[in-house]
């Protein structure tokens, strides 16, 4: 694994059971990201991408694979030794209000980690570094004594975020960090978490269903569907040259903001996703694809394959 690599998953894989089989949340996903760059994993809801990024950080063991975290295979990682590596991995929720203890106010929750991990010696040394952190992430020292319901939700998530920094992360999982806000404090959120990126060289994995948004903040782009990776590009190429039928029709359900003009024509994605439970060993896609071959039917899971230089598709049209 080359040394600028931070993060490498092989072949991970998260089954649930369930009374009518297994349920396939995270099948086969193979990734890696350099460090100080940004993977977004995007697609629908239920595709697992939470579930994915939640595995990587062993909130959820994973049922097979490997998590390979600095140069350093976590996977069999017990609880005591993860505990050490939280330091290490961070996760940055969607909800910021029900992620919060709304018995503690500003000074405790960001202050909360800070202590768990006796990052700061003294009480002293943990108040001052949980000011500099309301600082870092443009929260006024006036709310020091508030509550997170006496705060919006742009405040909130920036206690999330000053969270998440207190322990010094080197890579954050960010699960749909800005789902929950109004569209201007989105902007500012984003803008604040890529100058932390700029700043202290963290790396991201930016769950989100929101391509306009992935587009502005990864470096690649992973699209998932039904547990499974169909596509992973650079961010610029997926939307310059998309590939796969799905992320061709998610790309096109973008809204453009054209007045006057003729709209292009989008392509829509028939059917009902299909059941995550017990799934047969073929295209997940297939029976909403309106690009399928004679041989998709009968042919078995198509493979990630690099189709063009840091390109990789899971399709039978380039599986030839």
């Amino acid at each position: 694994m080359e040394n600028n690599v931070i993060l490498e998953v092989k072949h991970l894989t998260k089954y649930f059971d369930t009374p009518k089989g297994k349920l396939h949340a995270v099948d086969d996903v193979s990734f890696s990201i350099n460090r100080g760059e940004t993977l977004g994993i995007v697609g629908e809801s239920g595709c697992g991408k939470s579930t994915t990024g939640r595995t990587i950080l062993k909130l959820i063991e994973p049922t097979s694979g490997q998590i390979i975290f600095n140069g350093v295979d976590i996977t069999k990682y017990s609880e005591r030794q993860m505990r050490k590596l939280r330091t290490d991995m961070q996760i940055i929720f969607q909800d910021p209000f029900s992620s919060l203890d709304p018995r503690q106010n500003i000074m405790q929750l960001i202050s909360e980690p800070i202590r768990e991990h006796h990052i700061c010696k003294s009480k002293e040394e943990v108040q001052k570094r949980t000011l500099e952190l309301m600082d870092i992430v443009g929260l006024a020292r006036r709310f020091v004594n508030s509550y997170p319901h006496e705060l919006d939700g742009g405040r909130r998530q920036r206690i999330g975020i000053a969270r998440a920094l207190s322990v010094n992360p080197k890579l954050i999982v960010c699960d749909e960090p800005v789902s929950a806000l109004d569209v201007s404090i989105q902007a500012q959120i984003l803008n604040l978490l890529k100058q932390l990126q700029r700043d202290i060289g963290l790396t991201y994995i930016f769950i989100t269903h929101d391509l306009s948004v992935v587009r502005y903040f990864s470096d690649d782009i992973a699209v998932m569907y039904l547990g499974q990776m169909v596509e992973k590009s650079p961010s610029d190429k997926l939307f310059e040259k998309p590939m796969h039928p799905y992320t061709r029709a998610l790309l096109s359900a973008i809204p453009l903001p054209i007045v006057g003009k003729e709209k292009p024509v989008r392509q829509l994605i028939r059917g009902e996703v299909t059941s995550p439970v017990n799934l047969p060993d073929r295209c997940r896609f297939l029976p909403r694809c309106s690009e399928c071959l004679e041989n998709c039917p009968n042919a078995r899971t198509p493979e990630l394959v690099e189709v063009e230089p840091k390109h990789f598709v899971a399709c039978h049209i380039y599986n030839k």
